[in-house]
This record gives C-alpha cells, sequence and structure tokens, in this order.
C-alpha cells in the first residue's frame, strides 16, 4: 500500500498545473497555470521586474492571422517542459533549461503545424526604461539588466512586425514603452507557401515557396538578469554557452578587443597603388586599408581587371602586404546583389533568380514578337518599384516598358534576348516570371540560391585572405521573401564558410547578426564637407550604440584634394569627443594633390592614438563634442599631448549690396567675445559660381582699421592667425600667397565688440564673403591613460 501511495504521489507531482518557477544566474522566472509570466525577478535586488497592468504571455501563437494567447498550461517535472494550450486546438511544448547564468526556452513541438503562422515569445512587459538595447534585447536601469538573447538563426528579434518578418527598426528586440520597456522574439513557419508584401511592403503578394522542415520548432531564446556593469560579460558567456557566432582577434572576443571602434582608411586603387596606400593607411595611424570597389560583378565576385589583371592571385598578394603591415585588408561588396553581367544572369539567366510573382503566356510567341500577352497583369503593373523590367521565360530574359491595363493583357515595346540572353519561341502556358530587381540595376537570388552565393563569397575570402567587409546592401536578404531571416542568414553563410577572423560591418541591424558583427558605420561624406555631411545623423546614431554595446562610429568622412586641418581636426575632435571611430576616404589622386596630406595623415595618426588610449577624461570630451568648440592636438612625446582649445563667434556674411552714390556699402556685425584678451585671429572664405573680392577693410570697435589690399576669387579663404601675416589659399586648400600687414593685429577683450566690414565686389557673378573670428581659449596636458 505505500508503494502504491508513493508511486500515486510521483504520478501527481510529474505534471502540475500550479504556477512554476524557474531559476537560473540572477533571474527567477515565474508561469502561471494559464501561460503567462507573472515574475521576472533579480535575486539580488529581490525585485520583479514584470509591469503588471498589461498581459505577459509566455508564447503568442499566430494562426489565420490572429494572435492567440494561452489558456492553459502543465509542467512536467521529469521533462522540464511546459505545454501551452491554446484555442482552435493549438499546442506548444517548450523545454527549459537552467544554466549557470541563464535560462533557455526551447519549441520542441508545435501542433497542428499547418494552422501556426508564427509564434512569438512574449511580449514581456518589464518596467525598466533607462536604456533600451533595441537591437540586442536587453534593458538596464542603474543597478541590473533584464534581457532576452536569441539562440538561432530561426528566432528574430521582434513581434513578428508583418508577414515578411522584416523590420525597417534599428531593432525589436527590446522596446520602449511609457511605462517601461517590452523583451520579444519571434520565429515564422517557412514550411508553407506564403504570400508576402516584400522589402518592407514595397513589392506586393510575392509568393515564397516553403522551406522544407522549417516550422517554429526549434525556436528558442534564454533570458538572463544581472549587475549592470557586467551585462557584457554575461552576454559573452550565453554566447558560448549557447555556441552562438563568438568572432575573436588573438584569442580576445571582438567586443573587448583593441581593434573595436577603431577607425580605417577606404580607397579605391590599383595593384600598383597598394604599397602606396598601404603606406598611408598606416602613416594615419589606421586598423585597416580597404579596397572601395574591386569587382567587375557581384553574384560570382569576379575583380575588375582593369585594377586587378592579375586577379585573385593580385588581391592575395595585397592582403599579404597589408598583413604583414600590420594592418587588415577589406574591400567593398554590395551582400547578395547581382549584377546583370554576372554569370547567373548571362548569357543563361539561373533559375533560381528571385521573382516577385509570375503568370503565364496566353499565346505562342516566335523571336521577334515584341508584344507578349499574359494571363494577369499582376507583379507587371508595378511601377513604382520595377527599375530593369524584365521578364523571365525560360532561358530568355525580355525586357518591356509597360503592361496593358485591360485584356488583352499585352507586355508592350518588349526587348527580347536582353542582357545577352538568347531569343526563343516560347509556349502557350509557358511560365512569365517578373525578376525582383533595385534601383542599382541589380537582380537578386532566392533563398536556396543566396547561399551558393554567400559560399562564392566566402571562398574569394578564403583564398584571397581579404578579413574585412562590409554586408553593404545587406536588405538584398529581403529580396528572397523570406524578411530579416533572409538576411542574417546570408551573413551567417559567409561567416561559417570563412575560415579566418573577420572584421565585419553592416549597413543595418539585426539581433542575430549582432554577435558576428564587428561593427555599425552610417554617415555617407557625399553630401557636404566635414561639418554638413550627415552630421547630426552621425551623432544621434552615438546613443543607439552605446544602448547595444556596438562600437561608437562616427560614418565615412571624405580626404579630399582641397581638406584643410581645420576641417579634418574638427572631425577628429568628436571622434575623440564621442569616442569613435570612422572610415577616411581617399584616393591616391587626392591625397598626392593635396598639400596638406603628410600633416593631415600624421593629425589622424596622432588623433586617433589618443583616442584609442583614453587620454581624455570626461570633461574634456564633453567639450571635444561641442561643436562651438576648435581643437588642435600636438604629440609632445610618446603617449603625451598638448590639448590646445579655442572657440568661434557666429558666421557672419556679406553680399553685395546695391546703395545710392555715395552711401556706405559696409555691414556691422556685432558679437561677444567668448575668450580672453589676444590678438584678433579671424578666417574670410569666398563662396560663389564665379566672381571675385577685393580691398577688404575691417574696423574693429570704430577705432582700429585693417585693410588686406588682396584679390580673393570663389572658394578661395585667407586666414589670420593674430600675427602681422596673413596666409591665402586657394579654391583646393592650397598655400597660395602671404601678405603682410603694416602693424599687428588688435587687440580684442573678453566680452562685446562691434566689426565694420568692407569690400570691393565684382561686377558680375559677385560671391559671398563669410568671416570667422577664432580665439584661444586653453592648453592642457593629455596622456595615454593605457
Amino acid at each position: 500500500m505505500k508503494i502504491f501511495f508513493f508511486s500515486l504521489f510521483i504520478l501527481l507531482c510529474a505534471y502540475s498545473n500550479a504556477q512554476v518557477s524557474f531559476t537560473a544566474g540572477d533571474l527567477k522566472c515565474s508561469i502561471n497555470n494559464q501561460g503567462f509570466v507573472t515574475a521576472l525577478i533579480n535575486t539580488k535586488t529581490d525585485s520583479n521586474y514584470l509591469y503588471k497592468d498589461t498581459i505577459a504571455p509566455m508564447v503568442t501563437v499566430v494562426s489565420e492571422g490572429k494572435h492567440i494567447y494561452p489558456i492553459a498550461m502543465a509542467y512536467s517535472v521529469r521533462l522540464k517542459k511546459i505545454t501551452l494550450k491554446y484555442n482552435l486546438g493549438l499546442t506548444i511544448a517548450i523545454s527549459i533549461q537552467s544554466k549557470s547564468s541563464h535560462l533557455v526556452f526551447t519549441i520542441i513541438k508545435a501542433e497542428p503545424a499547418a494552422a501556426i503562422e508564427a509564434v512569438i515569445w512574449g511580449p514581456l512587459p518589464t518596467t525598466i526604461h533607462k536604456t533600451v538595447g533595441e537591437v540586442i534585447g536587453v534593458v538596464r536601469d542603474n543597478d541590473i539588466a533584464l534581457g532576452i538573447q536569441v539562440l538561432n538563426i530561426k528566432t528574430l528579434g521582434g513581434d513578428f512586425p508583418n508577414s515578411e518578418g522584416s523590420t525597417w527598426e534599428r531593432g525589436l528586440a527590446a522596446t520602449k514603452k511609457n511605462w517601461g520597456s517590452c523583451l520579444q522574439a519571434y520565429a515564422i513557419n517557412r514550411n508553407r507557401q506564403r504570400f508576402v508584401d516584400a522589402w518592407g511592403g514595397q513589392f506586393k503578394n510575392m509568393p515564397v515557396a516553403p522551406i522544407k522542415d522549417e516550422t517554429v520548432v526549434g525556436s528558442s531564446i534564454a533570458l538572463f538578469s544581472c549587475p549592470e556593469n557586467v551585462t557584457l560579460d554575461e552576454l559573452e558567456k550565453i554566447e558560448i554557452a549557447e555556441k552562438l557566432p563568438h568572432p575573436t582577434f588573438n584569442n580576445v572576443w571582438f567586443k573587448k578587443s583593441p581593434l573595436f571602434g577603431r577607425s580605417y582608411m577606404i580607397a579605391s586603387f590599383a595593384e600598383n597603388e597598394a604599397d602606396e596606400m598601404i603606406n598611408y593607411a598606416k602613416r594615419a595611424g589606421m586598423i585597416s586599408l580597404y579596397h572601395e570597389g574591386p569587382f567587375e560583378n557581384w553574384g560570382h565576385f569576379v575583380l575588375n581587371p582593369e585594377q586587378f589583371p592579375n586577379g585573385r592571385a593580385g588581391l592575395k598578394t595585397i592582403a599579404d602586404k597589408a598583413h604583414k603591415a600590420g594592418l587588415l585588408f577589406g574591400l567593398h561588396m554590395l551582400s547578395n546583389f547581382i549584377n546583370t553581367n554576372d554569370a547567373y544572369v548571362t548569357p543563361v539567366p539561373d533559375s533560381r533568380l528571385s521573382q516577385t510573382g509570375h503568370s503565364y503566356l496566353i499565346k505562342n510567341i516566335n523571336e521577334q514578337q515584341n508584344e507578349i500577352e499574359v494571363a494577369s497583369p499582376e507583379y507587371f503593373n508595378e511601377i513604382k518599384n520595377n527599375n530593369l523590367h524584365t521578364v523571365k521565360i525560360g532561358t530568355e530574359l525580355i525586357r518591356y516598358q509597360s503592361v496593358t491595363e485591360t485584356k488583352p493583357y499585352l507586355l508592350l515595346n518588349c526587348q527580347r534576348g536582353s542582357f545577352g540572353t538568347k531569343a526563343a519561341i516560347h509556349y502557350t502556358g509557358d511560365m512569365a516570371a517578373k525578376l525582383f530587381d533595385h534601383s542599382y540595376n541589380v537582380f537578386f537570388p532566392d533563398i536556396d540560391m543566396q547561399k551558393e552565393t554567400a559560399s562564392n563569397f566566402a571562398q574569394l575570402l578564403n583564398e584571397t585572405g581579404v578579413d574585412h567587409f562590409d554586408f553593404d546592401g545587406f536588405e538584398g536578404g529581403l529580396a528572397s521573401g523570406q524578411g530579416d531571416y533572409g538576411v542574417e542568414l546570408f551573413a551567417k553563410d559567409v561567416y561559417e564558410k570563412t575560415n579566418h577572423p573577420l572584421l565585419i560591418g553592416t549597413s543595418i541591424s539585426k539581433t542575430f547578426f549582432w554577435h558576428l558583427c564587428s561593427y555599425y558605420n552610417w554617415g555617407e561624406p557625399w553630401y557636404g564637407g566635414f561639418t554638413e555631411s550627415m552630421q547630426q545623423y552621425r551623432i544621434d546614431n552615438q546613443g543607439l550604440f552605446e544602448r547595444n554595446f556596438m562600437p561608437h562610429m562616427l560614418g565615412w568622412y571624405l580626404l579630399a584634394e582641397n581638406t584643410s586641418m581645420e576641417d579634418m581636426e574638427w572631425m577628429l575632435a568628436k571622434s575623440a569627443g564621442y569616442n569613435a571611430g570612422f572610415a577616411m576616404v581617399a584616393s591616391p589622386k587626392a591625397i598626392q594633390k593635396n598639400v596638406q596630406s603628410p600633416a593631415l595623415l600624421d593629425a589622424i595618426r596622432e588623433w586617433e592614438a589618443a583616442r584609442v588610449q583614453h587620454a581624455f577624461n570626461k570633461d574634456q570630451q564633453e567639450q571635444l563634442k561641442d561643436t562651438r568648440n576648435v581643437f588642435h592636438l600636438e604629440k609632445i612625446s610618446e603617449g603625451q599631448w598638448n590639448l590646445f582649445q579655442y572657440s568661434l563667434s557666429p558666421m557672419f556674411t556679406k553680399e553685395k549690396n546695391q546703395k545710392q552714390p555715395g552711401e556706405p556699402t559696409y555691414s556691422t556685425w556685432n558679437f561677444n567675445q567668448q575668450w580672453d584678451a589676444q590678438s584678433l585671429s579671424f578666417k574670410i572664405h569666398i563662396k560663389g559660381k564665379k566672381g571675385y573680392v577685393k580691398n577688404l577693410k575691417i574696423q574693429l570697435d570704430n577705432n582700429t582699421d585693417i585693410k588686406i589690399p588682396v584679390e580673393l576669387s570663389n572658394g578661395e579663404y585667407l586666414v589670420a592667425d593674430g600675427s602681422k601675416q596673413i596666409i591665402i589659399f586657394d579654391e583646393k586648400g592650397k598655400q597660395k600667397a602671404t601678405y603682410s600687414l603694416p602693424t599687428e593685429l588688435p587687440n580684442s577683450s573678453l566680452g562685446k565688440h562691434t566689426i565694420i566690414f568692407d569690400a570691393t565686389f565684382s561686377d558680375d557673378d559677385p560671391p559671398v564673403i563669410e568671416m570667422q573670428l577664432k580665439g584661444f581659449i586653453n592648453k592642457q596636458l593629455v596622456f595615454a591613460k593605457k
């Protein structure tokens, strides 16, 4: 009898319908008998961080387009699993593992599979809102961190934002709320025919073929909590324990490596210019030399023969030289974009090129016919996102101009045998597939072919030793119709198939990709000078980087033929202030033609050395960020520098104005000087399309006249540094001439001043004059901290 009751006791304990709790590391997670999370407790603070004024399902199921919450939970002690029951007869079984630092939840059964479109882990609402890491899924306050981690490629950060499973947001694994934050992840049942609005909704109703056995089963997350100041350590533990990508350099995790957030040089150059560019990159203290555009095509990644006459052997020689010089060597590519001259397109197009959709031929067509009748205009009548207007029928690519709006639906003005394919006879019922394209005039692979293109790129890396690149055009993975899964899968395939450590950048951020990505470097240099090109955008990115344990980066800047030391040190000061790396774009020609290049490269090296060795304290960094301040750094000895700080007045401008004969033409400017008494220092810049100015006249405080009898054309400028000498520069920043004033420039004191300014303008196309004053603030000794 005792044995009977003992067995009954064991049986009753084996399955529990009461609330259950699981503990790992500093986290205690409780789930009630309905399948809702009731507590996310940090055991060190003994505080429950679950926000309780909303629901917290352990798993939400998406079925028939609706979000369905659990109605019951049973727990098996022996199997260490919970089983969640839902309406519509849906069941989700989840295994639970308690690791030393985190809890692991993995879906082991999801039935009936055909009825489940997707599952969402959570969303789990928390009361934490100070720091919300949207990419990595970690939220932090002053004391603790609480996070969700996706543990495989099929599990995406977010809350199933759309049927495609994609987002243009930087990240959705954690989202900020008025009352705190939410943690969430999801997985899609891809083992079913789907129709999605692809590329973030731009390509409507795209058919997506099933991926065999790729269901929600196997989707897995980790939940953890820890002290806030060891969050990165905890993430590393999870990464190693769960066999996530864990890139290292010299056996050090990259996110703790000295290479973290370092700057690099980008250039377009030929094989015979490689030694020169390696020397420039080395002189500038860069971590890597990165080729801006080495490919003739993407897809098979054939090198441009004009730049690389020796092909991949030549590329390998350059990479070897860079490595010998202590540099990484990189190249630019556009992920899975496929050029129209690639072997995947011509002369025989691959059957795996991605399609936005298809129809069928209504009539036979011969090789010359330029009007083709199809059963439906859908997919062909897309105007906004139709760049190449290309249809694939058999092994022929056909470009068309438009499609009629009413029956018969005709593809009009067809160009037969496009992109080097062969025109052929086609028959009634043959498929006419609209190819997925892009404004860069490229096509894309489907999900199977994408794996092959990833292998092609990894093979190039393995053959040449190239160890640095960006997944630029990363969004190309969306062209498979598989959303962010396609994006992340491409990166994972390249990473796993490469046989050496990689420095990897990206154009967009994704949650799983965070583990293998080295940096995120957004901000382009093509829209203005150093101070103008997307500068606020670059600064705004720094908060995202800080929230997500990403290296601070300021984007790309352009070292041109006319780049000045003033502009360069303006940017370098911001880099130091935000402790942010950057990419310096510099062609061999631009470096050769800029007379200041040696000094510019040396300045980059010294500022970068001071930054990465933590020479600037917190107060100095705040000053360096301030756009009203200007700085100059001079090396004293190894690891020691003098930091000179200056302040700028507002920018004053003068245009030619029409006056009555005899009426004064001067302008009056008032400014409040923020620096102590010192000799007047200023810069005058001439801006316009043509024209010139001459006979510059400056009067300070109605009693001191300064006459500068020089002529300046568009783009030229002069600098007065407080002495008698005026230095004149041409439009490319090259010193053109000097002029010596008859007397020293006057002193100006702290406080309010008035400047009267006049000049003679050319009659035709007169330019605009810009003048700005500059004052010395102080000099500080800074030195390397490590």
